[in-house]
């Protein structure tokens, strides 16, 4: 059966996960509007630097600092593409750390759509609602919304 709009760019993201370099978390990013994908983004290190996976985790507090986060990077690409990002909606596999909701809200996101509610904070659910931006929980439909 034909997946639902969801369904489709959440797989999608599932498969953007798959090219994360960090094996902490694999997470993938799709910026999406008016049902078209902008760009994507998984958690890995800097282009050109070294990668989790090959020389193991730079770990600071309690953090890998070595890689830039799905969301962060879908946003890079865009802009490196000249892609404008506002009114955009953000599919992504686990919910948004502190630092990338706000990076999300400034890049003009509507809309976040997760899956896994991983490590969710307080403070970025607030500042979601306060910036007006609709945050859903995925759950998977049977059928098709066109």
């Amino acid at each position: 059966m034909r997946p639902d709009w969801n369904t489709y760019f959440m797989q999608i993201a599932a498969a953007v996960a798959s090219r994360s370099t960090c094996d902490r978390a694999f997470v993938g990013a799709v910026l999406v509007r008016d049902k078209r994908i902008l760009c994507t983004g998984f958690n890995g290190s800097p282009a050109g630097l070294d990668h989790c996976d090959e020389v193991g985790h730079l770990m600071i507090e309690g953090h890998c600092v070595r890689t830039i986060h799905a969301e962060v990077n879908a946003i890079v690409q865009a802009a490196q593409h000249g892609v404008s990002t506002k009114g955009a909606t953000c599919y992504v596999t686990h919910f948004p750390c502190i630092h990338c909701t706000k990076t999300l809200i400034n890049a003009g996101i509507i809309k976040v759509v997760y899956n896994t509610g991983y490590r969710m904070d307080e403070h970025a659910v607030a500042f979601y609602k306060q910036a007006g931006i609709i945050v859903e929980k995925y759950e998977e439909r049977e059928g098709k919304d066109n």
